[in-house]
């Protein structure tokens, strides 16, 4: 088996990798990129003729090569090499290096939804509100004080809950709309699980729908409390709104810019967000 591999090279060993997938009878050249030159550097394999693209990174890196990917018939491999690969995670890819190369030597593909937000596609989720802010917060921890993830996540919510707002918002789901106040929008890529012990999680992502979560208005603890009532299964009606098998989502603002967390990368974008499913655009091998 022949492919093109790309591996964010803050994510993974290049001779590790390179091993892993010679010891499972994949012939290839690793080529290590920085995170943000994964797409286009995807998109020149794709120029290239490769027929299978290997990407070894986090939910990021894999989100990068969707954008390139998707509405192709060229298969795209995973190597989750990053803190949480959510969408390994919920397709039961091993995180083990040697493991998902021989899963990937083995070949078996099947075709998964994306979506998409303004022309950006996700594989994942988008966050509207607290979480990208906590982003933006950890990442600039990081860059500037050199702090673990977990460490600059830690000290970014506490900051964040004590600046604690909402955003008063426009939503629309497949046709009918309401404004809204909420601090946390959360639009995934299929239907997502709340409570434990599978918080987080998607049975399929192939069911050709999104699902869209808000947060109802609410100071710190009672914001705090929803999120414990809805982790244990035992959600109040005035915690959070659900809306289940969406096809088309519009975000709207009075705000310039809305900074949005997708597949765990911080971005803005002008209003209004248009969020739209392609069901089975991506072509990925599965265990």
């Amino acid at each position: 088996m022949e492919a093109a591999v790309i591996l964010n090279r803050s994510k993974g060993d290049r001779g590790e990798v390179a091993a892993a997938l010679s010891a499972a009878g994949v012939t290839a050249t690793v080529e290590a990129v920085d995170g943000e030159e994964i797409g286009e550097r995807v998109a020149a394999a794709i120029k290239a003729g490769a027929r299978l693209i290997i990407v070894g990174g986090g939910d990021g890196s894999v989100s990068a090569a969707a954008q390139a990917l998707a509405g192709s018939d060229v298969t795209l491999g995973i190597l989750p090499l990053g803190t949480l690969n959510h969408l390994a995670r919920d397709l039961g890819i091993p995180f083990d290096l040697s493991e998902s190369a021989k899963m990937i030597a083995a070949g078996r593909a099947r075709q998964i939804d994306v979506a998409e937000v303004n022309g950006r596609t996700f594989v994942n989720n988008v966050a509207i509100g607290l979480y990208p802010l906590m982003v933006i917060d950890r990442e600039a921890q990081q860059d500037r004080l050199g702090r673990s993830k977990r460490l600059a996540m830690l000290v970014a919510s506490m900051r964040t809950l004590a600046n604690f707002h909402h955003q008063r918002l426009t939503l629309s789901i497949d046709g009918g709309e309401a404004r809204v106040d909420t601090p946390l929008l959360f639009v995934g890529n299929n239907d997502y699980q709340l409570a434990l012990p599978g918080a987080g999680q998607r049975d399929r992502i192939d069911g050709g729908c999104m699902c869209a979560m808000m947060m109802r208005k609410k100071g710190v603890p009672g914001f705090l409390m929803a999120v414990a009532r809805a982790l244990l299964g035992i959600p109040r009606h005035d915690d959070m709104v659900k809306a289940d098998g969406a096809r088309q989502i519009r975000v709207d603002s009075t705000r310039s810019v809305i900074a949005i967390a997708i597949d765990g990368e911080t971005l803005e974008l002008k209003p209004p967000l248009e969020f739209r499913i392609r069901p089975g655009a991506l072509r990925l091998i599965v265990p």
